[in-house]
């Protein structure tokens, strides 16, 4: 565990970036200091390598005060990621990212074959080990920029805001990897970000930091997303914190309709039984069972759909896997007013409208509203759900 102790950092001009933080960051979990500009966020955690001296307090690693140990051997135990990925632009892939293995007396075989194992981790192809950073693409410079950080298995990962320079789509391909390798690896993670989105979806814990580098509040995302502590963390959270929330309930107890669900090559007869007063659209899948379109009755006829009179069924969700806020999404994107859930396999599992989602999603507020104290935190789902 790291515990930040009523940690001060004052610069000799009088300014305060942080004022008296106290923080425990549990082991094995993803804690994400987030706020406004000029909050600390940085400061912070560059405090805890030692990249910045804290002027008053102590910061502990294991119960250990950091100043007890040499810099350089405390910040070769930690990976650190930075925006841009920082590599060394005259070194190839495999040996950025066995930068600190070799600094450590690693062999070159043995540090290149760790850094080509986790390329594969990573998602980074192995036909990049040979090539230059300036020829990869950011989002792939990002990946090396994990991977090198993972390189000699610290325990503990620092990451200052390191997918805010790639584009949107992108950035949550990361953001996924992420959370996959903190599943497989179960690193303590300290990650600083400016974005409450990115905030919510990766973080086991939140800690929204005022300017001046005081806390404002630290919790679970649902708890702070159902109960912030002020006015200015509710304001920080956003008018559409409630949608965030959405988030942390899941989908599985959506009541999905079948009867909709009709595929290309079906009979008169199967067309006809599949037809219901409660839905005014067919959904036509291929013969594989992967939705097409949405049909109205008349349209879809035995043997022959034509695809270009198909209403597009948007965005699908997964069934019992992703969240309340997904399937909303969905039934908002599409056309008819109903989402499309598919199984793992990407085939129909069925469909359900936007009147059966606000219900749940009632129903889920209810049922956090009776719970026992303390049960906010119950409510969040797995992370794949987001």
């Amino acid at each position: 565990m790291i515990r930040i102790d009523s940690v001060t950092k004052r610069y000799p001009d009088g300014t305060v970036a942080v004022d008296r933080l106290s923080l425990e960051i549990p082991d094995r979990s993803i804690t994400v200091l987030v706020g406004p500009s000029g909050c600390g966020k940085t400061t912070t955690l560059r405090m805890i390598n030692r990249m910045v001296e804290p002027s008053e307090g102590t910061i502990l690693l294991d119960g250990v005060d950091t100043r007890q140990q040499p810099v350089d051997t405390l910040r070769r135990s930690m990976g650190y990621v930075i925006q841009n990925a920082g590599l060394f632009q005259h070194r190839t892939i495999v040996d950025n990212i066995a930068t600190v293995p070799r600094l450590l007396g690693w062999s070159k075989d043995r540090a290149r074959g760790r850094a080509r194992e986790l390329m594969e981790r990573v998602g980074l192809d192995p036909s990049l080990a040979k090539r230059y950073p300036y020829q990869l693409s950011g989002g792939q410079q990002q990946r090396v920029g994990v991977a090198r950080a993972l390189a000699a298995d610290p325990p503990v990962l620092l990451m200052d805001e390191p997918f805010s320079a790639v584009d949107p789509v992108v950035r949550k391909g990361l953001q996924d990897e992420l959370l996959r390798i903190q599943g497989e690896l179960g690193k303590t993670i300290v990650f600083v970000t400016h974005d409450i989105d990115e905030a919510v979806k990766l973080g086991t814990m939140v800690a929204v930091l005022r300017t001046g580098g005081r806390m404002a509040q630290f919790a679970p995302p649902a708890e702070l997303l159902s109960d912030p502590a002020d006015a200015f963390v509710e304001d920080f959270l956003g008018a559409d914190r409630g949608i965030r929330r959405l988030s942390f309930f899941s989908s599985a107890g959506l009541d999905l309709l079948t009867a909709p669900i009709v595929a290309v090559d079906a009979s008169a007869e199967q067309i006809a039984a599949r037809g219901t007063d409660d839905v005014p659209y067919l959904l036509v899948t291929d013969v594989d069972g992967r939705p097409l379109g949405w049909g109205e009755p008349r349209d879809v006829t035995a043997g022959s759909v034509d695809a270009g009179r198909l209403l597009p069924y948007g965005r699908p969700f997964v069934a019992g896997t992703d969240s309340l806020r997904a399937a909303l999404d969905c039934a908002v994107l599409s056309p008819t007013g109903w989402a499309v859930a598919v199984d793992a396999g990407g085939r129909a599992a069925g469909v359900v409208s936007q009147q059966a989602i606000a219900e749940a999603i009632r129903g889920a507020h209810a049922e956090g509203r009776t719970a026992a104290p303390g049960a906010a935190k119950s409510v969040k789902t797995s992370k794949a759900a987001r």
